[in-house]
């Protein structure tokens, strides 16, 4: 592939390089990231705190509001058990935290941990149905 050069020299028939000086800083724009977009790397960061779960139990959910670039998270998780349900919750907010403020570089306020469901870890040659 040949180029086309212009009477100055440059491709694309511009004088002189671009910068990013050329528009002041308050005139730029902004980047708005969605609620969704933080509520997906919340999510994907509760599975990498939580590891393995039971094949039955759905995945980590969140939901997000977004006020001021601040974060507020809401976690929707089922866990197996028996656990220790107060350290695997903590464990989450943490990693959930790490991540939002690493990947998106927003403040998060708060985040709230609700467990929706509990799976029984099934023994082998336990027996099915009630025990008492």
């Amino acid at each position: 592939m040949t180029s086309v050069s212009s009477e100055n020299g440059t491709a694309d028939g511009l004088r002189g390089p671009l910068t990013a000086t050329a528009v002041p800083p308050g005139e730029r724009g902004a980047t708005r990231i969605a609620d969704r977009v933080v509520a997906k790397v919340a999510g994907q960061a509760a599975r990498e705190a939580l590891g393995k779960l039971p094949a039955e139990a759905a995945r980590p959910q969140a939901t997000v509001v977004v006020h001021h670039e601040v974060a507020r998270i809401r976690m929707h998780l089922e866990l197996d058990y028996p656990c220790d349900i107060g350290a695997r919750c903590r464990g989450v907010r943490q990693h959930v935290v790490e991540r939002v403020v690493a990947l998106v570089g927003m403040e998060v306020s708060e985040v709230a941990v609700q467990v929706e469901r509990l799976y029984p870890a099934q023994t082998h040659g336990a027996a099915q149905g009630r025990t008492r």
